[in-house]
């Protein structure tokens, strides 16, 4: 992960360095919403967070290409309850699934600081545990641990807009859908799904 921040670090310098002028250095944060597709039935969403930096470089005056990079906590919920031969049970599960994400946003502004976006994404999986609590008859049990059969590389798209105060304040909301089959176990489909809602600041 070192590695990864210190790759895109060097590119966002890179780029500051030969557009100093023109480019704006930002950081955002924000919750995300995120859940599972594909061949997974009822899943419940899981919220989340993001977090981390972009540069927005402009090509004409009302477009400009933002590549980002974020630290992203993404996932599902699955919880049932019933009674089996007259005993009550609940089960509840939480697939924490965390990325390094890179989105690559192309952003057309329509007015003034009112920009829509949209572009690829790269994830790479940091962080892929499993919690679980079932309580049968009233006795309660508990476990934890590391998913192994998680594809550590997430292909994806993003769109969303976003609006920017002339201080330099901005907000925006994006919905990331993942284009990677994220199960490497077994013939199910499983893709990431992520609506997020963020704010930061550039200049």
């Amino acid at each position: 992960m070192k590695k990864l921040f210190f790759i895109a670090a060097t590119i966002m310098l890179s780029v500051t360095a030969t557009q100093a002028q023109e480019v704006r250095l930002g950081a955002k944060g924000g919750v995300n919403f995120a859940n599972l597709g594909g061949d997974i039935d009822d899943a419940d969403s899981r919220t989340g967070f993001h977090i981390g930096a972009l540069v927005e470089i402009p090509v004409t005056e009302r477009f400009s290409v933002q590549p980002e990079v974020l630290y992203s906590a993404q996932g599902a919920k699955y919880e049932e309850s019933g009674t089996e031969l007259g005993v009550d049970y609940l089960f509840r599960s939480e697939l924490k699934l965390d990325y390094i994400q890179v989105p690559v946003m192309a952003k057309f502004y329509v007015a003034e600081g009112f920009a829509i976006e949209a572009g690829p994404q790269i994830g790479f999986l940091a962080s892929s545990k499993a919690e679980s609590e079932s309580t049968i008859g009233g006795v309660t049990v508990k476990d934890e641990g590391d998913i192994e059969d998680i594809s550590s590389i997430d292909f994806g798209l993003g769109a969303g807009v976003s609006y920017r105060l002339p201080m330099g304040v901005f907000f925006g909301a994006r919905y990331n859908h993942g284009l990677s089959n994220i199960n490497d176990s077994g013939d199910d489909k499983v893709n990431n799904s992520v609506f997020q809602l963020s704010a930061g600041y550039s200049f």
